[in-house]
């Protein structure tokens, strides 16, 4: 079938250079919750680009060990909803069997996408409006960033690790933990300011990645305000980040950055 979602997606942004904004566009990927299920059962809902689904659906299906020849998917089918796509896999007699067994036993499997969520609404599920107060100048930004760099311990050595940080003002990095997942290390963030009672309205959270949803839906959880990150949104993020009161800084290298959600916490000046 044809799907009518498109892989990438035009949107307005301010871009901000030695302190001057303006308004314009940047082209941002979109993501979109991907269920792929196997007789009948969801498997999982990986966060996706709507494109080449069919090639998508098979080589999960054989580096997963789901099958182990091309004729094991028996049928494919994909399913396009408000909320995302569905691929529906039907699996020959062969491999019926054995999958039945090892869904049983399924672990969550290590990778980047929601492994184990049963539904496209739960993927996209709505976050809790976030208030915070904090206001920043553009100086802020870059010395934050900085700040990040400076921190990331692991990274210096083995050059393929990721980082999450809140960073406040006046206090620089709070707490970082690094991963080679992105997501990991934000979890382990959050994990370590609760551990440690530390209020988060009053800080920002610094990303050496690109903003897929499930960052903006964890940084909203977290009850932080702003969200810093060195590479560009997705535009499913951004929609996310605007709906939930996150103000999303994306692209933000040297004294350069973009705004691309509730501005009004940086204090800016129109060129």
């Amino acid at each position: 079938m044809t799907l009518h979602l498109s892989p990438v997606i035009r949107l307005p942004r301010m871009s901000v250079a030695q302190d001057v904004c303006a308004a314009g566009e940047r082209v941002v990927p979109e993501e979109t919750p991907v269920a792929l299920t196997y007789n009948g059962s969801t498997h999982a809902v990986m966060m996706a680009s709507p494109s080449d689904l069919e090639d998508f659906a098979l080589g999960f299906s054989l580096s997963e060990g789901i099958v182990s020849d091309p004729a094991d998917l028996k049928s494919m089918e994909i399913a396009e909803h408000d909320r995302g796509c569905e691929i529906r896999m039907w699996l020959s007699d062969r491999c019926s069997g054995s999958y039945q067994t090892r869904r049983r036993a399924l672990a969550g499997p290590v990778g980047c996408g929601l492994c184990g969520v049963e539904s496209l609404a739960e993927a996209t599920r709505p976050v809790k409006p976030v208030t915070g107060s904090l206001r920043l100048q553009p100086g802020a930004i870059k010395a934050a960033m900085a700040d990040l760099s400076e921190a990331q311990r692991l990274n210096r050595e083995a050059r393929a690790i990721h980082a999450a940080a809140f960073w406040r003002p006046n206090e620089g990095v709070v707490a970082i933990r690094e991963d080679v997942g992105r997501h990991n290390a934000l979890d382990k963030l959050a994990g370590a300011l609760a551990s440690a009672s530390e209020p988060c309205s009053d800080g920002i959270v610094l990303l050496t990645s690109r903003v897929s949803v499930e960052m903006v839906q964890k940084t909203g959880r977290m009850g932080v305000s702003i969200l810093v990150a060195i590479s560009a949104p997705t535009a499913l993020a951004v929609r996310v980040a605007e709906s939930c009161g996150i103000t999303l800084v994306a692209i933000a290298r040297g004294d350069a950055f973009e705004v691309f959600t509730h501005p009004d916490r940086i204090a800016l000046r129109t060129s």
